[in-house]
């Protein structure tokens, strides 16, 4: 019910006057601990106003990215409130494992197969920015995956609603989280066999 109320809430916002600073907010405390995606802002913001699809793609994904820095160095700097957050989302045996594992080569690779997901699809991205501060995760690479990973989604959702409108956001409504996945899992395999092949 307190889930339903915040989506319901962020699609109001998506209607305000000032819809554009708060999706940037939004976007931003999505990417380290709000539970709902800035898809929900991002796809009627566009209905009502399609030209401006980029422009709604790219604060999207500014403040995604700056959310996700900021997760990143709660992970760094606060343990304790970062492991309340992670804990919350049922992901921290995870984090000791990557802790383990981060050492060789097969865990850095791994984790930015995992951050790409992360960035991409439904899974929690907030428990994997702060994750990345915990394992002390390449700050660069991270900065690029987050950039690349959330602007690619971002621009995908804007882009498609400017040209579907109200139809393409109630597919994503109802099917896009498996779409999502599917395409990321798809590219991170893609970039793996790449890999083998040219190394």
């Amino acid at each position: 019910m307190f889930l339903k109320k915040l989506y319901d809430r962020c699609v109001e916002l998506a209607r305000h006057k000032f819809s554009k600073p708060l999706l940037a907010f939004v976007s931003f405390i999505e990417s380290f601990f709000f539970p709902v995606p800035p898809d929900l802002m991002i796809i009627p913001m566009v209905v009502a106003k399609r030209e401006d699809y980029f422009k709604i793609f790219l604060i999207a994904t500014f403040g995604s990215v700056l959310g996700g820095l900021f997760g990143y160095m709660l992970g760094v700097f606060f343990l304790d409130a970062s492991m309340v957050i992670i804990e919350f989302y049922g992901y921290e045996e995870k984090v000791f494992e990557m802790q383990d594992k981060m050492s060789t080569k097969g865990g850095f690779l791994a984790w930015l197969g995992i951050m790409f997901l992360a960035g991409f699809t439904p899974l929690p991205f907030k428990v994997f920015t702060i994750t990345s501060g915990v394992i002390n995760y390449n700050l660069p690479v991270f900065f690029l995956i987050c950039l690349f990973t959330r602007g690619l989604r971002f621009f995908l959702v804007a882009y498609l609603t400017s040209l579907f409108g109200q139809k393409f956001g109630e597919f994503i409504e109802k099917k896009g989280a498996i779409w999502f996945s599917i395409g990321g899992i798809f590219i991170v395999i893609l970039a793996f066999v790449l890999y083998i092949i040219f190394t």
